[in-house]
């Protein structure tokens, strides 16, 4: 069934999420996953819970190859999958390989000390991991908190890859819309300066139509004064009467030249006029530009500087929320403290204090329905406070003081409570929780030794089923040769004496395996003597252990001067931008247009 669904799935590019979950998957369904992680594009999510991957080696190999090639997978369910330390090494050389996977779940699986220690080494290649779960695999604590702090650290370079992916988009879109800006200012430039030009045209072409009529009558007048010559070659007697004509004419001629001057003059007095209009023009337009840069930067500082104010107001809301989390929880413990305390004096003071008791179980009533009232009202403040959080920004100041406030009866609260406990349950707590101290302390110790023991414990049971297992199966045998001779008797009472022999034989056999039987039971008993010598060496890989994180918090602290200086490059590279974008507005086609007028 699994072999066709992925003959189908292959070729799918629509199906994003896949649910196998309790199919009892082995070791074709692994290779048939194997091959689809390989061939499929389009899932993002695969869920493949209460399965039996992990039982064959080759089959779960193969599905981690497919899941190394793969680079379009984001979560991966892999809970109860029977996965033991080898197939988590399998896995640890799929995830270098993989670059997209975000979150894989391995709960309640076999993985033990080595697959988490490989799973761990893997993460120093793999980048792009958010969240790996390891619960139910026997996994040690310190090796489980390497994996959280890799987990954490992978979340927060992949933030900073995020943010810095988006300044550099803000800051292209910035880049275009000024170009945009520019190219439009430019043409609206070049519009202006055309329609300057047409409009000289014009004045011009008017300019030119005066002059030709102005010709025009020049030539009129030549004509005149040659037909006057004319004349005045043929008509002698009429001399004084020409020359007062051409006197005549020539103040006429006089006073078109002084009109012909006068136009020329009132012409270029216009010509610089428009030339000088359009120079300020262009400077206008150029301050307005050098503005509205400004602006720009300004708009610029006013935003980075409202982002900062952003990210401590949201700072701030998180350090409220802690210190409301961490009184209600002082709250719970004194008031279960309170509880236990009521309980060890009812079962001291039965006798002597049985008025008493009504009264405590009322001021415990009081003060356990006082706490849940508070506990509401904060959490119900927390709520307001998430929903109103954009909206309060501004008013951060005063919810710190009403917080101030509410902290302070909070503590006055408690000074009355205090108050009315009495001075020997001090002592008595004070020495109750030195005790709880130290049992803690001793618990976790012991729970740690006792689950390495258990793991060998188990290992050793294993051993000793199998021997059990071995023994039933003779026992069985020795059955069924009873029964044989049972049926055999009737017939072949001559062979009884051979059957005996044979039998004996065999009991022989049988004694020499229970000989074995109990050399094995002195190998478990040499056995659990190793355990406690391995729990006295466990001790010291603790010590060595203890040697190993402090390295990796050196480790951590170097990674941690790696991701500021990134952060400094990566605001040199912001200032660097800026400069650019200031240098491309100086040297716009806008500038060299004016530079060339």
């Amino acid at each position: 069934g699994v072999k066709l669904l992925v003959h189908g799935l292959c070729s799918n590019t629509t199906v994003k999420s896949l649910d196998l979950k309790g199919n009892n998957l082995r070791t074709v369904g692994a290779e048939a996953l194997g091959k689809l992680l390989r061939q499929n594009k389009s899932i993002r999510s695969l869920i493949l819970e209460w399965n039996n991957l992990g039982m064959w080696e080759e089959g779960f190999s193969f599905f981690c190859q497919g899941l190394g090639a793969n680079n379009f997978l984001q979560r991966l369910d892999l809970r109860n999958n029977q996965i033991n330390h080898q197939g988590a090494g399998e896995l640890a050389m799929a995830l270098k390989q993989n670059a997209s996977l975000q979150e894989l779940d391995l709960r309640w699986n076999n993985i033990g000390l080595l697959g988490g220690r490989a799973l761990l080494n893997c993460l120093h290649s793999n980048k792009t991991l958010k969240r790996l779960e390891l619960a139910g695999n026997n996994v040690p604590s310190d090796i489980l908190k390497a994996v959280e702090q890799a987990m954490d650290h992978n979340q927060d370079r992949q933030t900073i890859l995020s943010e810095t992916q988006n300044r550099t988009y803000i800051l292209s879109k910035e880049v275009l819309s000024l170009k945009d800006e520019k190219t439009k200012q430019f043409l609206d430039l070049m519009d202006t300066i055309d329609k300057q030009r047409e409009e000289i045209a014009r004045s011009g072409r008017m300019s030119a139509a005066r002059v030709s009529q102005l010709q025009e009558a020049l030539d009129e007048q030549h004509s005149i004064m040659n037909s006057l010559k004319a004349k005045l070659q043929m008509t002698e007697a009429a001399l004084a009467l020409s020359e007062q004509k051409v006197h005549n004419l020539g103040e006429l001629l006089n006073a078109t030249k002084q009109q012909q001057t006068s136009m020329a003059e009132r012409h270029f007095t216009e010509l610089q006029q428009q030339k000088q209009e359009g120079a300020d023009r262009e400077g206008r337009l150029l301050r307005d530009l050098s503005a509205a840069s400004d602006k720009n930067l300004l708009l610029r500082n006013q935003v980075d500087e409202l982002e900062k104010k952003c990210k401590v107001q949201q700072d701030q809301l998180f350090q409220v929320k802690q210190d409301l989390t961490n009184t209600t929880a002082e709250l719970k413990l004194r008031a279960v403290q309170a509880e236990e305390r009521l309980e060890m004096e009812k079962r001291r003071f039965k006798q002597s204090l049985e008025d008493m008791e009504s009264l405590r179980l009322k001021e415990v009533d009081h003060m356990t329905q006082h706490i849940e009232v508070s506990e509401r009202s904060m959490q119900d403040r927390i709520q307001r406070l998430e929903a109103i959080r954009i909206a309060l920004e501004e008013e951060l100041s005063q919810v710190k003081a009403a917080a101030l406030t509410e902290r302070g009866q909070a503590e006055e609260e408690l000074i009355k409570v205090r108050n009315q406990a009495r001075l020997e349950e001090q002592q008595r707590l004070e020495h109750l929780e030195e005790k709880l101290r130290l049992m803690t302390e001793s618990r976790d110790g012991a729970r740690n030794c006792c689950l390495k023991q258990k793991q060998m414990v188990a290992e050793a049971q294993a051993k000793a089923n199998q021997l059990s297992l071995q023994a039933d199966g003779l026992r069985r045998r020795l059955e069924e040769l009873q029964q044989d001779l049972n049926s055999k008797e009737e017939e072949k009472v001559t062979e009884v004496n051979k059957v005996k022999v044979e039998l004996q034989e065999q009991i022989g056999h049988l004694q020499a395996e229970r000989t074995a039987q109990e050399g094995l039971r002195e190998k478990i008993a040499a056995l659990e003597r190793q355990l406690k010598a391995l729990s006295s060496n466990h001790r010291e890989a603790l010590l060595d252990k203890e040697s190993e994180i402090s390295m990796l918090l050196e480790k951590l602290r170097m990674k941690e001067a790696d991701i500021s200086r990134m952060r400094e490059e990566e605001a040199q590279r912001a200032s660097f931008l800026q400069n650019a974008i200031m240098a491309y507005l100086q040297g716009s086609p806008v500038g060299t247009h004016s530079s060339r007028k």
